[in-house]
């Protein structure tokens, strides 16, 4: 199967330098990656703004990769990005 022509995914990507929606549907982040800084964080709202219910990652200067068990992280609303010492965040999420 050369090339994975027949291998089909529902994951998707989203990566961004600045605060903001991440992604404008109900999704299941599934891994989040982010440039190392020290004191860095990143916060992901399930909202379309910075505000209600939040997941927040700390990290330093070695960055941050989680790769989340099961079917990630339920966004009911949207994911909103709240960022802190880092130049960028990739998340994947269906």
């Amino acid at each position: 199967m050369a090339g994975g022509g027949s291998f089909s995914s529902d994951q998707q990507t989203a990566h961004a330098t600045a605060d903001g929606q991440l992604v404008s549907r109900p999704c299941r982040v599934t891994s989040i990656q982010a440039k190392g800084h020290a004191n860095g964080s990143v916060i992901l709202y399930d909202n379309t703004s910075a505000a209600g219910t939040s997941h927040t990652f700390l990290f330093g200067t070695e960055g941050l990769s989680v790769e989340i068990p099961g079917d990630g992280i339920r966004f009911k609303t949207a994911c909103f990005l709240d960022l802190t010492h880092t130049t960028g965040v990739t998340i994947t999420f269906n």
